[in-house]
């Protein structure tokens, strides 16, 4: 038979919408966080987004040309969203070359050596983030207060995040009330809203982060599962911890509105190609991020627990896929008379 079927991998889109239009959809929506990021820590922010898109794209085009030897990829904008979520997952005083090693990691071990978007198992900004938060940790966790935009971050003040100034206040036996108290400049819920806190600057303003969700949401290029599982259950499970003992556990809204638990759920577990496909999968994927990222953030090594959480969760997508799958068009339903 010389008539044979080819199907492409994932994702497979069954509108009038296109790969190249979902991915620019997603960096539109990302769009006002960068304003915001670069606002609050100034041109680092923007050159260390601008080295990171630049090196995916040429670290994708290198492998696509000279190793994969297949067609071009670089026009459906998948490198540039990797290049700007691996980006808003820095720090803003991160060393350059240090840029382009995580952007090699994230395109060619989580993207292409596994043969390019559709195919790989994990989100491959994350995979980058990952290996340079392990490679280099002093590196990944300074992080910079928030600066003037004319700031170059030559002199920039870094100190910990909210969340890890709770971890490290509780390990030393305060409480959380002591610790708010006793710490200068702790951010207030305000704040913490609108981004002036330390972190990872892509992830700091959760009202511009749920805005571009909303956007996604608007345009169904996302639906709301994900999120909404992966925030109901990370606020559940922390309000539980926190009616025990409120002294020893934050409340479920500092969880929420710090870190990267905001661009996680809405912006990296929303990766169709490496999350579920079904409704309940998806609610099932997004519920078993959320709980892992409460679990990591308070009884784990690390103050942060996003990024682990959704590389574990991706593991398990495609046994996920396989519980939920629909039944296919046209079977059989057995019918005992």
């Amino acid at each position: 038979m010389n008539n044979q079927l080819f199907v492409s991998g994932s994702p497979h889109v069954h509108s009038d919408e296109s790969v190249k239009k979902i991915m620019w959809a997603v960096v539109i929506a990302l769009l006002p966080a960068l304003v915001v990021s670069v606002y609050y820590f100034g041109l680092p922010a923007l050159l260390v987004t601008v080295v990171s898109i630049l090196s995916c794209l040429i670290f994708e085009y290198l492998i696509q040309r000279f190793l994969i030897k297949g067609q071009n990829t670089l026009g459906n904008g998948s490198a540039v969203i990797t290049g700007l979520l691996l980006a808003f997952n820095l720090p803003s005083n991160l060393p350059l070359h240090w840029v382009v090693v995580g952007a090699l990691v994230a395109i060619g071990i989580g993207k292409m050596a596994f043969g390019g978007l559709g195919n790989n198992p994990f989100n491959p900004a994350l995979v980058g983030r990952v290996f340079l938060l392990i490679s280099r940790p002093v590196e990944m966790t300074s992080w910079p207060r928030p600066t003037p935009i004319w700031s170059f971050g030559a002199d920039a003040i870094t100190g910990p995040t909210p969340l890890g100034i709770i971890k490290e206040g509780v390990g030393s036996g305060k409480t959380i009330e002591q610790i708010i108290s006793s710490t200068a400049n702790f951010p207030s819920n305000i704040d913490m809203l609108f981004g002036q806190m330390g972190g990872s600057f892509g992830e700091v303003s959760f009202i511009v982060l749920l805005v571009g969700a909303l956007f996604l949401i608007f345009r169904k290029v996302i639906t709301w599962h994900i999120p909404v599982s992966f925030i109901v259950s990370a606020f559940l499970l922390s309000g539980v911890l926190y009616l025990y003992n409120p002294a020893c556990y934050a409340n479920p809204f500092f969880h929420i509105i710090t870190g990267g638990l905001m661009l996680g759920a809405c912006f990296m577990a929303t990766d169709m190609v490496t999350s579920p496909t079904s409704p309940w999968g998806m609610i099932v994927f997004g519920t078993g991020c959320g709980i892992l990222t409460i679990v990591i953030r308070i009884f784990g090594a690390y103050p942060e627990g996003v990024s682990f959480a959704i590389l574990l969760m991706n593991a398990f997508t495609p046994l996920i896929n396989k519980a939920f799958k629909p039944k296919r068009f046209g079977e059989k339903l057995s019918v005992k008379c």
